[in-house]
This record gives C-alpha cells, structure tokens and sequence, in this order.
C-alpha cells in the first residue's frame, strides 16, 4: 500500500512538472512572439517616418518655389508696371544681372538676364536666404515673432545686397546714384520679402 502511495504521488509530481515546463515554454514562445511584432512594427514606424520625411522636404522645396515665383512676379509688377503707370522710375533687374555677368566675362544676353533675375534670384537664391540663413538666425536672436517684420528686414537686406553689392561688382554706381530708381527699388525688395514670408506662413498654416 505504501508503494502504491509513493507511486502515485512520484506519478503526480511527474505531471505537475511537465505542465509547468509546459506552461514554462508557452509562455516564452508568446512573449518572444510579442517581441518580433514589436521589432516589424518598430521598423515599420521608423520607415514610415523617414518617408514621410522625404516627403515634407519636397513639399517644403516646392512651397519655397511656389512663394519666390509669386514674390518676384509682385516685385516685378510694382517695378515694371505700377511704378511707371504712377510716373515713377522703371525697374530692370535683369539688366543688372547682364551687367553683373558681363563684368565677369560671362554670356549676357537678354535671356540669360532674365533667367538669372527670376529663376535663379528669385527662385532659389532669395528663398534660400530667408528660409535657412535670415529666418532661423531672427529665431534664434528674437524668438517666435510674426513673420512680417522680419520679412520687411529681409527684403530690405536684399535691397542692400542688390542695389549696394552687386551694382558695386558690376561696376555700376554705388546705389546706382540714390537716384530715383534706388528707391523703387527699395520698395520693390521688401515687397518681394513680405510676399515671399506671407506664402511661406501660409504654406506652414495649413501643412
């Protein structure tokens, strides 16, 4: 009777242990299980944030081309159009940029003049400025501000840039003589700055 006991409780505690090591397996498989879902799904978060990146930049790029078109396309109508009709002096900043390009020794034909003054000034090199030189230096000296005070500095900088560096390159007088078209020109660059920003906090406004 005795043997009998003590086989079946050896037979009882043979049981017991095998569900434990059972249970024991179950258990690990689960949560080895757990964490391979959590790896893919971690992976998955990180490439869908690297697209989606990838996919702000070009926006990004493409509302700095959208906001310098249409701000050179204002500085262009006040200084070719508004500013004649009101009796004032022309602007022609693509004659600047065929000076500026023959003092170098470079081809400075009408469309050469007109691609350098509106693609690749007002396109590109204008818009990079403020985007990633003049704005994150106003942040980082003057905090978050509205954008139209900076934009009005801006586009004055670039009147400085313009009329007081390059005419200076091109041999052309210094501030082109504080003429009159010295000043339709000053107006015409901070226009062409606050245009340029008002798109641009548009852009940012609805992304």
């Amino acid at each position: 009777m005795l043997n009998s006991d003590i086989r079946v409780m050896l037979w009882i505690l043979s049981r017991t242990s095998r569900s434990t090591y059972l249970r024991g397996r179950e258990r690990d498989s689960i949560q080895h299980a757990t964490r391979r879902k959590s790896a893919v799904m971690t992976g998955t978060s990180s490439t869908s944030n690297g697209t989606f990146g990838k996919i702000t930049a070009l926006s990004t790029w493409g509302a700095m081309f959208v906001a310098g078109f249409l701000a050179t396309t204002a500085f262009d109508l006040w200084g070719q159009f508004l500013s004649p009709t009101l009796g004032f002096a022309t602007l022609s900043p693509h004659g600047l940029a065929r000076s500026l390009l023959g003092s170098l020794g470079l081809p400075n034909g009408n469309f050469i003049g007109y691609y350098v003054h509106f693609f690749v000034v007002g396109l590109i090199g204008y818009p990079i400025g403020w985007l990633f030189i003049f704005k994150p230096i106003w942040k980082a000296i003057f905090g978050q501000t509205h954008w139209f005070i900076p934009s009005a500095i801006y586009g004055f900088g670039l009147w400085v840039f313009a009329i007081g560096g390059i005419t200076a390159i091109a041999g052309l007088n210094f501030f082109l003589g504080f003429t009159g078209i010295t000043w339709i020109a000053l107006v015409g660059h901070v226009v062409y700055g606050i245009v340029l920003a008002a798109v641009l906090a548009i852009y940012d406004r609805n992304s």
